[in-house]
């Protein structure tokens, strides 16, 4: 049965040319940290190396955004087409229905935010912390898609909603600048804490305000406890359907 919502879904992403661009983000974000950034540090004063931690999370913690926007137009779609309705009866119900996207786009995310961070080869960074990055990272993609549709009744909602919501990921990247207690004021921000444990892993636990596991363990506590405010949310705008 999960075999066959995968499917579908995978269908119904390649149908829409908004959702079909939006799976070839990671590509794209990919090329341009392997690519086109090493040709502008080659071709201007710009030094690379020195903003590595700060390009490596503006091009990762995208990921997360765009799979969150994918599930939660996914989900406005079938709003429009009744098919909640549907699965109401259905012996699986809407909340396994749910709780089975929701997984799903946590784990394209993090997959997204791997290749992202390894493609892009700006840095040689262990790959295992890697992995525990990006799957902290990519707790924030079911936050964006029930984000969505807690506020937004059809696509051109929720194309406004997601970009309300992506603007958060300026938050993370301007307190890559603060490695003082100041940087907590942006700690409220989803991406904040992966984006300190990167810079972490990258500049040292010394240059930092905390550790690497500190940003790491306080981002999970964040993460869940975000996307449990998130979820209470989303069940009541479930309850309309």
């Amino acid at each position: 049965m999960y075999k066959t919502f995968l499917i579908s879904e995978l269908k119904k992403w390649a149908r829409e040319p908004l959702t079909r661009l939006l799976v070839f983000y990671p590509l794209i974000f990919g090329l341009i940290g392997r690519y086109l950034l090493p040709y502008l540090a080659e071709t201007t004063d710009f030094v690379l190396e020195q903003y590595a931690d700060i390009i490596l999370v503006a091009l990762t913690l995208m990921m997360p955004l765009v799979f969150g926007a994918l599930i939660g137009f996914s989900m406005l779609d079938d709003r429009d087409d009744n098919i909640l309705s549907a699965v109401k009866v259905t012996p699986l119900g809407l909340g396994k229905f749910f709780l089975f996207r929701l997984i799903m786009i946590f784990f394209f995310a993090t997959l997204a935010c791997i290749f992202v961070i390894l493609f892009s080869d700006i840095l040689s960074l262990d790959l295992s912390r890697v992995i525990a990055i990006s799957i902290l990272a990519g707790l924030s993609a079911p936050a964006t898609g029930m984000f969505i549709n807690s506020f937004a009744k059809n696509k051109i909602e929720g194309f406004a909603v997601m970009k309300g919501f992506g603007t958060l990921i300026v938050f993370p990247i301007v307190a890559m600048f603060f490695l003082d207690f100041k940087e907590l004021f942006f700690s409220f921000a989803p991406g904040f804490f992966p984006a300190k444990a990167l810079s972490a892993l990258i500049r040292g636990e010394e240059a930092l305000f905390l550790t690497y596991n500190q940003y790491y363990i306080i981002g999970w506590i964040y993460g869940i406890v975000l996307n449990l405010l998130v979820y209470k949310l989303f069940v009541n705008k479930v309850k309309e359907f």
